[in-house]
């Protein structure tokens, strides 16, 4: 890839994410709606920055097959909503512990580790509330299937939870690559084939198409994890 093509890339990205943060900027409850506590711990983790690489993939998938821009940000927002919910969950101190999340104090390092779990589970409430919308109108089936597309890829058959439970029940154990496999496509895959597949479901992609971006949503998700892995050792 020449200099040119990645820094219109680089360029490219920027703008979506500027695209998801205006679009998440005003779903969001403001800072100061009652009861305001909870209200400012889910804007404080949610417009912390981050990639955005879950919207934008939605975005893109769908745009592929033909879908209506303003329910594919809808969908990329909820699916930003689902994301921050699960890492304000992981950093809290029964599970990752961690103090800092994107360069800030972690969310219960701010708000408190109460505020904190709550703030994710009102996050994660939000975003079916967010997919529920009349606005923009979608057929009721299109949206009970991506609905359950993303509930599938969250829960713990295959999906994050259960990604997360077995990660820590082998944490500080050898691991084999069977085990190691199921981690990195539940805790991490099948939120990044969520993200394509519920794009081409909002814009009625054929099964043939469904069948691809499922592959290539693994195999994204799959390459995140390993560099993850890779700067949990190598990173400061």
């Amino acid at each position: 890839m020449n200099p040119t093509s990645l820094a219109a890339i680089e360029t490219y990205l920027r703008d979506q994410r500027a695209l998801v943060d205006q679009a998440l900027e005003q779903f969001l409850p403001r800072a100061e709606e009652y009861p305001p506590a909870i209200h400012q711990a889910m804007r404080y983790s949610v417009l912390a920055g981050g990639k955005r690489l879950r919207p934008i993939l939605c975005l893109e998938t769908g745009r592929l097959f033909g879908g209506d821009e303003k329910s594919l940000v809808r969908l990329a927002c909820a699916l930003e909503l689902i994301h921050t919910y699960s890492l304000i969950h992981d950093d809290l101190p029964a599970l990752d512990n961690d103090d800092l999340r994107r360069g800030k104090p972690t969310c219960h390092r701010a708000f408190g580790e109460a505020t904190a779990i709550l703030a994710g589970d009102a996050l994660l409430t939000f975003a079916f509330e967010t997919l529920s919308s009349p606005d923009p109108p979608l057929p009721a089936e299109r949206r009970l299937r991506v609905i359950r597309e993303l509930t599938h890829a969250i829960g713990t058959r295959g999906g994050m939870v259960g990604g997360q439970m077995i990660d820590l029940e082998t944490t500080g154990q050898k691991t084999d690559a069977t085990t190691l496999e199921f981690i990195h496509s539940a805790k991490t895959g099948a939120f990044f084939r969520a993200a394509v597949r519920s794009g081409a479901l909002y814009a009625t992609a054929r099964e043939d198409d469904l069948e691809r971006v499922t592959v290539y949503g693994g195999m994204v998700g799959l390459a995140f994890q390993i560099v993850d892995d890779l700067l949990d050792v190598l990173g400061s």
